[in-house]
């Protein structure tokens, strides 16, 4: 390296260096520049920046979830993602909060030239088109060389490829050595990772059909509209999101089973010609198929890709089957009988790291200030991107500075489950985040992120003066709704008329409002309509206590839970603890110890094959060894 570096000269230096443009870079790119780092962000196309590659739709079950979470840590996708919405739903809304989630149909064209302004008109931030094609360490130095041959010093690096590494588009029999919608690929970088000693998986996803919006019988389908009135994702937003389009849903048919069944000969996805792992939560039509073979009809939407043009997604009909059979099978779908097909459905192929080599900051453990987010990760999705883009950004950050680096506990968010269990279990397939994944997912609503970790994104740096002054006047303001309810009120023809109506037993005495919000059938809204107890209150504010004091039991056994497992939280094991000699511990137990090196006690008890009695034995052995 030393001979190949005096060979050259330095083009320029960097803080931090940003490989890959997509959603963990755009995040990665600015925590790092809005925290004072003179950042690069290299990406191989300026034209792929933010680029919706798949479903032009932002959050979604538990996804919802994580991009408010970026937010509230002072992130971007949610600022763009309301500013870009043509359509916004709130997913499972008969359902308790717990499990509710924002979604919203973003135009795909605005979001990329909107997260295209903000990088570009973000100070210390420098964007550049190129590929990175080695990646060179010394002396603490991390040094990108291009395939230009210009070379970029930093102090650190953040890669967030996506799945751009050796990347192959599958259609049929038809490969293609290409990134996402026709891109260029990254067909280098994955043996400069291999050099560094990084070991590599080969995942595959994939995308559906595009449809002519004007070929299609929208008589034959169901109408999706828009929720209106709504909260964003974003606390920045201040007018609610307008809805300007609509989705539609309709089935597949004993037809489209007919046709996938008698071609499966030629699906690369079920012959085995495809070898990467695909996502398990996301399959393929011809998967599904095959997997629910009782099942009459699937579920498929099509919803509008922009405002701009006549092309439609057709949700849950990604295939890899050849143009000829995807033009049958799209033909037997109801309402899509005469549907002018744009673009054809593939599958792709590329190449990711295995996660459980990085530390829960997501840098890695063998080298220090090399950092990795997003799809490389082996995880699906552009929130889970953008979760460990932020994260990634902040730590690189951190890390520059010489600080200590900011670990997201299972109880913070979404976000601390995701790499959580990324870091720590690793993944056989592309990761994708579930509300059944998150334990405390009552405490970890969409609806309260701010109140979670907006204190913790002013800490590192990057919540901006505006953003924290409205985290402030929120929280006064709930503590004002709040102390309202403290109240009482009397036995009289008001508190009759509320129980009578709401089918609630009368109370034999005076009660606190606070009190009465308890009672099943009646919520705050219905409080405030007979008590008049506020005026022009933010009705998402009452709704944030309304759900506190409804759930304030379950909310206060989630606390002690969190509080028992705390206590392994900060039962910290020593970097250089040796496994090796640790008797009493199982040897499967000690050699997943090694490989993870898991922070804490907390994080050890959740390896798979380490088991609660190899647990007790490290913790006596770490109180011995602290002695």
């Amino acid at each position: 390296m030393r001979k190949k570096m005096e060979e050259r000269k330095i083009d320029e230096i960097f803080d931090s260096i940003v490989i890959g443009a997509g959603h963990a870079g755009c995040e990665a790119a600015l925590a790092l520049a809005r925290t004072g780092n003179k950042t690069l962000l290299l990406t191989i196309s300026l034209d792929a920046i933010a680029f919706l590659a798949c479903n032009p739709s932002i959050g979604g079950t538990a996804k919802g979830q994580l991009v408010s979470e970026v937010d509230a840590l002072g992130g971007e996708m949610g600022i763009i993602a309301d500013k870009t919405a043509i359509q916004i739903r709130m997913l499972n809304s008969g359902k308790g909060p717990a499990v509710q989630s924002l979604r919203a149909q973003a135009d795909k064209n605005a979001y990329h030239t909107e997260m295209k302004k903000a990088l570009e008109n973000e100070k210390n931030l420098y964007v550049r088109q190129g590929e990175a094609v080695d990646i060179f360490v010394e002396s603490g130095n991390k040094f990108v060389k291009t395939s230009v041959g210009l070379i970029y010093q930093a102090n650190s690096i953040v890669f967030a490829t996506g799945v751009y590494l050796k990347s192959e588009i599958i259609i049929g029999k038809t490969r293609e050595y290409v990134g996402p919608n026709g891109f260029k690929n990254s067909s280098h970088l994955s043996d400069s990772l291999k050099n560094l000693g990084i070991k590599l998986l080969r995942f595959k996803t994939g995308t559906p059909v595009r449809l002519h919006a004007r070929s299609i019988n929208y008589q034959e389908m169901e109408v999706q509209k828009g929720d209106d009135d709504i909260f964003s994702f974003s606390y920045m937003t201040d007018k609610p999101i307008e809805n300007k389009t609509v989705c539609y849903l309709t089935y597949t048919t004993p037809t489209t089973h007919e046709i996938i069944k008698s071609n499966l000969d030629k699906a690369p996805a079920i012959s085995g010609e495809i070898k990467g792992i695909g996502p398990r939560y996301c399959p393929s039509i011809e998967t599904k198929v095959v997997r629910f073979a009782d099942k009459q009809r699937h579920q498929l939407f099509l919803e509008p890709e922009a405002l701009d043009t006549q092309e439609m997604y057709l949700q849950g009909f990604s295939t890899s089957m050849p143009a000829e059979i995807q033009k049958e099978m799209v033909h037997s779908v109801a309402g899509l009988e005469s549907a002018e097909i744009m673009r054809d459905a593939y599958a792709i192929e590329y190449d990711c790291i295995e996660p459980t080599q990085l530390k829960p900051t997501l840098e890695l453990k063998s080298i220090e200030g090399l950092f990795f987010a997003g799809q490389i990760n082996g995880t699906s999705g552009y929130e889970e991107a953008a979760a460990q883009g932020i994260i990634a950004g902040i730590n690189a950050s951190l890390y520059n500075q010489n600080k200590e680096q900011l670990v997201l506990k299972r109880s913070d968010g979404y976000i601390g489950v995701l790499i959580d269990d990324i870091v720590t279990k690793g993944t056989n397939e592309p990761y994708r985040m579930m509300t059944s994944r998150a334990e405390y997912r009552l405490l970890l609503r969409q609806d309260n992120a701010d109140m979670r970790l907006t204190e913790i994104g002013r800490k590192v740096g990057l919540v901006s003066d505006e953003r924290y002054a409205r985290f402030l006047n929120k929280k006064e303001k709930l503590a004002k709704i709040e102390e309202k309810l403290q109240g009482k009120v009397k036995i009289d023809e008001k508190m009759k008329k509320l129980f009578s109506e709401n089918d609630e037993n009368l109370p034999k005495e005076s009660m606190k409002l606070r009190d009465i919000l308890k009672r099943n059938n009646i919520d705050i809204f219905k409080l405030n309509d007979a008590y008049h107890i506020y005026g022009n209150e933010d009705r998402h504010l009452l709704e944030l206590i309304n759900i506190k004091i409804k759930y304030e039991g379950y909310l206060k056994q989630q606390q002690e839970d969190i509080d028992k497992m705390l206590k392994n939280e900060n039962a910290i094991i020593p970097n250089d603890f040796d496994y090796s000699q640790a008797k009493g511990i199982r040897e499967e137990a000690k050699e997943k110890l090694a490989k993870i090196r898991p922070l804490n006690l907390g994080q050890a008890s959740r390896i798979s094959g380490v088991s609660p009695a190899d647990i007790s034995v490290l913790s006596i052995l770490i109180k011995r060894k602290e002695k």
